[in-house]
């Protein structure tokens, strides 16, 4: 299993956090976009690097062109001999097109034409293919020497995507190299009821397999040493899923676990501003509906038996303390020996 940890904040953060993780024993580090642009992030991490694998997690796609993001990705391959993954995300209607001042269309449909032109730019850089993609969204039919940065020695960077919907999940299956379920609202039940299922169906779609493709673990997870610390962490998810389950694009998880009233209500409190409620509606059982619980000595063997279609996971533990240090290299070093077979149970192509 490969684990990762984030970075993130202002650009002269990103290096020396990277550096870090990557003493620290970690295989990737992952960045998101929230307030700071993930491809800057990437490339000054790739820039005091030498090991570490570089993800973002996510890019929000839709306001730069798959030209754009195929020229960024390509530079920051070259630039980290071979350690980039690109993960790209949709967002949500509003924010492109009132934060981003772009333009909103059916997203499934759009993600898959937009990964395949990232995949025909590459493809005419490395191997001198015409350029020749027309799809209903993006065209991309032209290509000048001036325009052409010419082959890396590194294979492509690979394209992740964002998963929540069942679309958006059988476009993942047909045409990314992983899928990188929604860590903000994402339950154990939702995964395989909902979106491993749709991932295969993309796979059947392109005559791919499991082999094909990496997922990422997910899941709401409490962890812990103790019954009081698992209730801490457990605790902890109040913020993610008061800001996410306030969203109605995001109900459909909760609608299957009864808790769609619960969104409501949330969306409600959200209208009205009033963002400390919001955690405080939440109760303990909604929060068991959603989570799992674990030790971090039964945390291997969890991942082993409840991860197995993951090959790689985020990671963190406290270390704080010179023996928390200890202990959570130990985790570690474990999580990292687990092996998985990368197909869901029950799933198999």
């Amino acid at each position: 299993m490969k684990l990762g940890t984030g970075i993130g904040g202002w650009p002269d953060t990103a290096g020396p956090q990277a550096k870090k993780a990557e003493e620290n024993g970690y295989d990737f580090v992952s960045c998101g976009e929230l307030a700071h642009d993930s491809m800057l992030t990437m490339a000054l991490a790739a820039s005091q690097t030498e090991r570490v694998g570089l993800h973002t997690s996510v890019t929000i796609a839709f306001p730069r062109s798959p030209m754009v993001l195929a020229m960024e990705a390509w530079d920051i391959q070259r630039l980290s001999r071979g350690r980039f993954n690109i993960g790209l995300g949709s967002q949500v209607k509003g924010h492109n097109e009132r934060r981003f001042g772009g333009s909103w269309s059916a997203a499934a449909p759009r993600m898959k034409e937009y990964i395949q032109m990232m995949k025909a730019i590459w493809d005419s850089w490395q191997n001198g293919t015409k350029a020749d993609f027309i799809g209903k969204q993006y065209r991309y039919t032209l290509m000048t020497p001036n325009f052409n940065p010419g082959p890396i020695d590194f294979p492509r960077p690979k394209i992740f995507l964002a998963v929540v919907g069942p679309a958006m999940a059988r476009v993942a299956g047909e045409v990314a190299d992983g899928v990188l379920p929604h860590g903000g609202i994402m339950t154990d039940k939702y995964m395989r009821e909902v979106l491993l299922p749709n991932v295969r169906i993309g796979l059947e779609r392109s005559g791919r397999t499991w082999d094909d493709i990496e997922i990422a673990a997910s899941g709401y997870l409490a962890l812990g040493e103790s019954d009081d610390e698992i209730r801490a962490s457990l605790d902890r998810y109040r913020q993610p899923l008061s800001f996410y389950g306030s969203t109605r694009s995001y109900h459909h998880v909760l609608r299957l676990h009864d808790l769609e009233d619960l969104g409501m209500r949330l969306h409600k409190l959200s209208l009205d501003g009033r963002w400390q409620e919001m955690r405080e509606i939440i109760t303990e059982d909604d929060l068991r509906k959603l989570a799992e619980t674990c030790t971090y000595d039964d945390f291997p063997e969890f991942v082993a038996s409840r991860r197995e279609y993951a090959s790689q996971m985020g990671f963190t533990m406290p270390t704080e303390t010179d023996a928390q240090k200890d202990r959570a290299r130990e985790v570690m070093m474990r999580l990292q020996a687990t092996t998985t077979s990368g197909v869901p149970a029950g799933l198999e192509l």
